[in-house]
């Protein structure tokens, strides 16, 4: 079978030359982009110029076979895309090559079946409202042997002579490694309200710089979410508390000197209960009472989840079931604790507790019972009613006073009422 071979080092020279071919695309115009992405004139909110995730890699291959090139590129706005082959722009028009543009950043250059012609290096390019950037590969077309392909000699020399440069090029003094990610979190559930933290592992000569992106946006460090480094390379994002708005996609891409990886997952953030620790919104007040009327000891408590009530009275329990004694509660938060009728005994200290799952609350009153004092009023006298003088009930008798009392008419003495008569009948008053 047939294989793509991918080559591992290039010559100083070859080097060279995509640096320039890189340095000059990227300070020069260039013809309008063929993917969908547009760009506003005037880009609001925060901006981040291109990063390469994945840059494009060298490769050797048989003519006639498929061959694809494929990098990862990210950035605000979302960067347009230019392909070039030896510093020429790779136009729509061109068949020969198939661009493919993936939603994650990936993008593509697929040709179908190769030929001499597509021996050389490709660059890729991308751009937005804050920078460029771009990156290139290196292809080598192999053709088959002799006896079966009648080759031009030139071209055969060519290729045999750049084979030969790129296994005998010369090894760098110094040695880098790209970065590679040795633990990785996958997708993750997380509650609200509670800390967070995604924890990787990475290699890499030199040691790699991270950056965490949240949908394609960056994190930097802030009072809700910290960028943490062991010595064992082990580096992680804590949010502390997580909010509803941290669910999305995450990107974390680590970059040294000999390139970039990345890896990504999905947070979901599990809303949370609504808890409201109870508070009293009226509290018990001190009552005093006679004995023998009732009473409502009562208070209002709000709370989320409703809160469970406990009554004490000198700190004994109050059972719901005690004789004269009912308990009352609504949803609006009013709490009544209602005796009738009232004794003696129910005097002293009230104390009404609030509790839920994320708190509790008292607050205490007392009752005092006062005893009735009755007043000894006397009753009023009956007067009996008035049947005469005791001289009268003698003349209906028989006996004649005034007979008996001779007067004149000019006497000053009136017999209508004796003095004796009028004392008499001053004492039956």
């Amino acid at each position: 079978s047939i294989r793509i071979i991918r080559i591992g080092l290039m010559s100083n020279f070859e080097q060279r030359l995509l640096s320039e071919i890189e340095f000059r695309l990227e300070r020069t115009p260039v013809e309008e982009s063929d993917d969908e992405v547009q760009h506003d004139e005037s880009p609001t909110g925060k901006c981040v110029a291109p990063i390469f995730d994945r840059k494009l890699r060298n490769f050797r291959a048989m003519e006639g076979v498929p061959m694809t090139f494929s990098c990862k590129v990210v950035g605000i706005p979302v960067p347009k895309v230019y392909w070039f082959k030896d510093g020429k722009q790779i136009l729509r028009k061109n068949d020969h090559y198939k661009k493919i543009r993936e939603g994650d950043g990936t993008c593509v250059l697929h040709i179908e079946v190769t030929n001499n012609d597509d021996d050389g290096n490709y660059t890729v390019m991308a751009a937005n409202p804050q920078g460029r950037i771009s990156c290139s590969g290196h292809l080598i077309i192999q053709t088959g042997p002799l006896r079966n392909r009648m080759t031009p000699m030139i071209h055969s020399q060519r290729v045999r002579a750049r084979i030969q440069e790129v296994e005998e090029g010369e090894p760098t003094q110094e040695r880098f490694f790209r970065p590679h990610f040795l633990q990785a979190p996958g997708d993750m559930v997380a509650h609200e309200g509670r800390v967070c933290r995604l924890d990787c592992k990475v290699s890499g000569l030199p040691n790699p710089e991270l950056m965490w992106l949240i949908n394609g946006r960056p994190i930097y460090p802030d009072v809700y979410h910290r960028m943490l480094v062991r010595e064992n390379c082990v580096h992680s994002l804590v949010i502390d508390p997580l909010k509803q708005d941290d669910a999305g996609t995450y990107t974390c891409i680590a970059s040294n000197k000999a390139g970039q990886s990345s890896f990504g997952l999905e947070l979901r953030v599990v809303e949370k209960e609504m808890k409201q620790a109870p508070q009293f919104v009226e509290k018990l007040q001190n009552t005093g009472i006679a004995e023998g009327t009732p009473v409502r000891l009562e208070c209002r408590v709000l709370g989320m989840p409703p809160p469970v009530i406990y009554w004490k009275k000198d700190n004994d329990t109050i059972p719901h079931t005690k004789a004269r004694v009912s308990i009352h509660q609504d949803a609006t938060g009013y709490v009544c604790l209602l005796i009738q009728p009232t004794r003696k005994e129910d005097a002293g200290w009230y104390t009404v507790s609030a509790k839920n799952e994320a708190g509790i609350v008292s607050c205490t009153a007392r009752l005092d019972i006062y005893a009735q004092w009755h007043k000894q009023v006397p009753l009023p006298m009956k007067k009996a009613p008035r049947q005469g003088s005791r001289y009268a009930v003698l003349t209906g008798q028989g006996l004649d006073i005034k007979s008996a009392f001779p007067t004149t008419d000019n006497s000053p003495i009136l017999f209508s009422s004796s003095p004796v008569e009028a004392q008499l009948e001053s004492e039956e008053l």
